[in-house]
């Protein structure tokens, strides 16, 4: 069983920076695609940064050129966000895709205040 801890939320103010960090615990050999998910009130889950194997990103329109998702190592994953905005707010998830299903973290709080 894989379980995933998001840290590095917490209240910033717009133009502000945060990093997230996700932890794999459990069976992890090598890596595997990994990703960032937000949910916004009232919104649904999206897709904010996600990294593949071989390293390669993409990034939702909305963040580009302002977070950075990078991997650490087989484990363990960052979210570098830069010039943050109020409508950045929200649950921020971590994702971890595995060959047979994929595992999230209970996701950590980011508010952008004004």
């Amino acid at each position: 069983q894989v379980q995933l801890v998001e840290s590095g939320g917490g209240l910033a103010q717009a133009g502000g920076s945060l990093r997230l960090s996700c932890t794999a615990s459990g069976m992890i050999i090598s890596p595997r695609p990994m990703g960032w998910y937000r949910q916004a009130p009232g919104k649904e889950r999206e897709l904010v940064a996600r990294i593949e194997i071989s390293g390669s990103t993409n990034y939702a329109d909305s963040v580009k050129g302002r977070f950075t998702i990078s991997r650490e190592n087989a484990k363990t994953v960052h979210l570098q966000m830069n010039s943050l905005k109020p409508e950045d707010t929200g649950v921020y998830y971590c994702k971890r895709e595995a060959y047979t299903m994929d595992y999230w973290g209970k996701g950590t709080l980011v508010t952008v205040s004004s």
